[in-house]
C-alpha cells in the first residue's frame, strides 16, 4: 500500500526507560530535535530526563559524552544479541546483518542523531556523532560481532574500511522513514560490496599476482577492508 505524500505515522506515546543512562540518552535525543543540539543545555536534557543536575552528571559528564553514550548503548544491543557467526555464510553477510542490527538498535534515536548531524558543522557525520577514534573502536567490536578477526596491519585496515562503509550508509539511514529501512539494506549492500571489491583488488595486487595472490592473499579475501 502506497504512502500518502507527507502523512505522518500518529505517533506512539513514549514510555521512559528504567536505566537511568537510556533514559538521559533518550531525553538528549528528544531535546535536539525539539530546540536543537547546539542550543540544548544540560539543564534541560536533566529536565526532559526527569532528573536533577547531579543525577544527570552521574551518567554523563558532559554532552560529548552523551553522544559517547548513544554510540556505546548500540554496542551493547548488537553485542548482547549477537549470533555465533556462521562458518557458512560469507563476511559480507554477516557484515550486512551485524550492521542492520546496529540500525535497528538506533532507530528510537534517529531524528535526535539526524538534528545532532545537520549541526556537524565542517566534520562528517561520522566525527558529528562519536568521534573518529570512537568510531573506530566500535567497528572493531562489529568485525568482531561478525566473526571478523581485527588484529594486526590487515585487522586495523578492515576497522577502517568498515568505518567508511558505515558512515556513508549512516547518512542514508538518517533519511529513511520506511518501516523496513529498505533503502538503507540497499545503499549498506552497495557499500560493502565496493569494500570487498576493494579489499580483494588490494590484497591481489599486494601478493603479486594469482599464485602468490592464493598462497598469501587468501587470508584477507570477503573482508571489506
Amino acid at each position: 500500500m502506497a504512502k500518502a505524500g507527507k502523512t505522518k505515522r500518529p505517533e506512539q506515546p513514549k514510555q521512559r526507560a528504567a536505566d537511568p543512562a537510556e533514559r538521559a540518552l533518550a531525553a538528549a535525543m528528544d531535546v535536539a530535535v525539539r530546540i536543537g543540539w547546539r542550543r540544548a543545555a544540560l539543564a534541560d536534557i536533566a529536565a526532559a530526563a526527569g532528573m536533577s543536575l547531579g543525577e544527570l552528571h552521574a551518567q554523563f559528564s558532559d554532552k560529548a559524552a552523551i553522544l559517547r553514550g548513544v554510540v556505546e548503548f548500540a554496542d551493547r544491543k548488537v553485542l548482547a544479541g549477537a549470533p555465533e557467526p556462521d562458518p557458512e555464510s560469507s563476511a559480507r553477510d554477516r557484515l550486512f546483518d551485524v550492521l542492520m542490527r546496529r540500525f535497528d538498535a538506533l532507530k528510537p534515536y534517529r531524528e535526535g542523531l539526524a538534528a545532532v548531524a545537520r549541526e556537524g558543522g565542517g566534520v562528517g557525520v561520522g566525527d558529528a556523532i562519536c568521534g573518529a577514534q570512537r568510531m573506530l573502536r566500535s567497528m572493531a567490536w562489529m568485525l568482531e560481532a561478525a566473526g571478523i578477526a581485527t588484529g594486526g596491519w590487515a585487522g586495523a585496515c578492515r576497522v577502517k574500511g568498515l568505518a567508511v562503509v558505515y558512515a556513508a550508509t549512516f547518512s542514508t539511514w538518517l533519511r529513511d522513514e520506511s518501516e523496513d529501512m529498505g533503502k538503507t539494506m540497499a545503499a549498506l549492500d552497495k557499500n560493502l560490496g565496493r569494500a570487498e571489491r576493494f579489499a580483494n583488488t588490494f590484497a591481489f595486487r599486494r601478493a603479486g599476482g594469482p599464485g602468490e595472490g592464493r598462497e598469501r592473499g587468501e587470508q584477507g579475501e570477503g573482508a571489506p577492508a
